[in-house]
């Protein structure tokens, strides 16, 4: 898969391993994907939710937990199996807990940073060598305006997703030419099972909750297309843009607003 945006033919497809794929955004990615003719190696937990998500996109299932001892290792080896190569990583498995930092059960805190830090970086570290190889590649990452703004009872999530966003800035610095790009989709929230497994359900009345299918879109926009990062909805970047150049302003507003 080359710069220019495009997937590639039908006669060769692209190979694309998509974590959390058992429901919600993964899932709903491996449709889009699949309607684009990709080959899909689809991971997660759930093993009869990433069954029938295989089935129903021709994908092949692969289940992992990837906050075991050694779970993104034997993952990126399996999939390297299948067809000897991964062109697209889209690190999308990830999960949440709202409450105050200081009541947060510490097994919690380490699985977090496991799955939603760790276990993408590893993969990335693992896959990328084969796509330097080729010259060519993805990488991305599902990040959170969580990671682009901070976010009262939510510390150790904002700072899985945030650290997300500064390891795609740094590596794609050393990746420019290299004809392997990385990229960070930045959504609000979805609506998805997300909430409800992290114990406490989306309470806002605004911004509502994107469809999952809506995002999976913007998913394949940062396979296919050029720009680093993509917001979704759009306007999301705005805030991110406030936060950065006047950040006073931004906690005057967020202590007003939250």
């Amino acid at each position: 898969m080359a710069d220019s945006p495009h997937p590639a033919p039908r006669s060769d497809p692209a190979v694309a391993l998509v974590t959390g794929a058992s429901s919600g955004l993964g899932a709903a990615t491996a449709t889009r994907l699949a309607a684009a003719g990709w080959r899909l190696l689809l991971s997660g937990r759930d093993h009869a939710r990433l069954d029938a998500v295989a089935a129903a996109t021709g994908g092949l299932a692969l289940p992992a937990d990837l906050t075991a001892p050694g779970g993104p290792d034997q993952l990126a080896a399996r999939a390297l199996a299948v067809d000897g190569r991964v062109d697209v990583l889209v690190a999308n498995a990830g999960i949440g807990w709202r409450g105050p930092f200081a009541r947060m059960p510490v097994d919690v805190l380490a699985g977090m940073v496991e799955l939603n830090l760790v276990a993408p970086l590893r993969l990335a570290r693992l896959l990328l060598p084969g796509m330097l190889e080729r010259g060519r590649g993805r990488i991305v990452l599902v990040g959170s305006i969580a990671g682009a703004v901070g976010v009262r009872d939510e510390a150790v999530y904002s700072a899985t997703k945030a650290a997300l966003g500064l390891f795609a800035e740094s590596l794609r610095y050393e990746l420019r030419g290299s004809g392997v790009a990385v990229r960070v989709v930045v959504p609000g929230p979805v609506d998805t099972p997300f909430f409800a497994r992290r114990g406490t359900p989306y309470q806002r009345e605004h911004p509502k909750p994107s469809p999952p299918e809506r995002v999976a879109e913007t998913v394949y926009r940062a396979v296919v297309g050029r720009r680093d990062e993509l917001f979704v909805p759009g306007w999301f970047r705005v805030p991110g843009r406030v936060h950065g150049t006047a950040p006073h302003l931004f906690q005057r507003l967020n202590s007003r607003f939250g």
